[in-house]
């Protein structure tokens, strides 16, 4: 798991320890396990929402860990051509690498440790691949991707696309300096991550040292869950453990503790920390659209059919047929 890391921790900025006498810490309302499913060309996810244990998540539609998977030669496998509306996804690559395109002209590798952000709005094309290396002589892939809903008035904002190196990632510790926190977009403890977001969200990855723990404020008017990537410990001193996602009620702050022994890749706990100011408007979805109304839901078959949401590019069309 290479995401950026530092030498010595301890020359990092420290979130602030959350007061005790004067906030409320989350506690942990609903406890997920991620279930097991194929998505794009066959590839392997487990996804915590939606499922019947979690149905909604505002104001994210879905969470999909891809891998960890080490792939033979040949055998890796990605998401060919296809079509969103109505919201942004979030992929952010652990290890591996996968290369985006899109008919708005977008696209790039995402590399380790790196974020891609693609708003879809008013609807856009894209292929997710593995890139040709990894395809060629097999490797190890891990990743997630988040896919963050739209306000209504947002829904038809025009396609934008961004893309996040790994070293643009703000990097803050825990008071104490026992996790390393990555933060990707919004506010943790007064730090910002650098993904521009339409919805108000906060994401980051930390990881958190055996016997460690992981005290941050966290915005009261967002929701709040820890997914468990690898290892053990305690949320809000609630037992998780790897492919587990922690749903958190009210409060002002979010404590994560790590178990003594970590039989992990790192050493260390891994976890995504993720939430965001709920839309609190109807929700409905068909596949890749996510719209307000069944109506609109319709009027994106038809423009996806009528081809206005984009075109395949040129020199991509050789070899893919949309939607296989």
């Amino acid at each position: 798991m290479p995401a950026i890391t530092v030498d010595n921790i301890l020359v990092l900025p420290r979130l602030p320890r959350p007061d005790a006498a004067t906030g409320r810490e989350r506690a942990v309302r609903t406890l997920v396990t991620a279930h097991s499913q194929r998505e794009g060309a066959g590839f392997e996810v487990r996804r915590p929402f939606p499922s019947v244990d979690l149905r909604t998540a505002d104001p994210f539609i879905l969470l999909d860990e891809m891998g960890p998977v080490t792939y033979e030669p040949h055998e890796a496998k990605g998401a060919p051509w296809h079509p969103h509306r109505g919201f942004e996804t979030v992929t952010y690559v652990l290890d591996g690498s996968m290369v985006h395109h899109d008919s708005h002209g977008g696209g790039g590798v995402i590399g380790e440790g790196d974020t891609q952000w693609m708003t879809a709005g008013s609807g856009i094309l894209h292929d997710e691949l593995p890139a040709e290396e990894l395809v060629t002589h097999g490797g190890r892939m891990h990743g997630f991707q988040l896919w963050v809903n739209l306000p209504r008035d947002n829904k038809m904002a025009a396609p934008r696309y961004q893309d996040l190196r790994a070293s643009e990632l703000t990097l803050v510790s825990s008071h104490d300096g026992g996790a390393l926190v990555r933060i990707i977009a919004g506010d943790v403890g007064g730090f910002s991550g650098p993904g521009s977001t339409h919805t108000p969200i906060a994401y980051a990855h930390a990881s958190i040292t055996p016997g460690g723990r992981l005290e941050t404020p966290w915005p009261r008017d967002f929701t709040a869950m820890v997914y468990v990537v690898s290892g053990s410990g305690a949320v809000g001193g609630r037992p998780v453990t790897a492919g587990q996602l922690a749903v958190l009620g009210h409060g002002d702050s979010l404590t994560v503790a790590a178990d003594a022994k970590q039989d992990t890749r790192t050493g260390d706990m891994e976890v995504l920390l993720l939430g965001g100011r709920p839309i609190r408007e109807p929700v409905v979805q068909y596949g890749p659209f996510v719209m307000n109304s069944r109506q609109e839901i319709i009027d994106a078959i038809e423009d996806f059919q009528a081809g206005r949401m984009g075109h395949i590019p040129a020199e991509h069309r050789a070899g893919h047929r949309l939607g296989e």
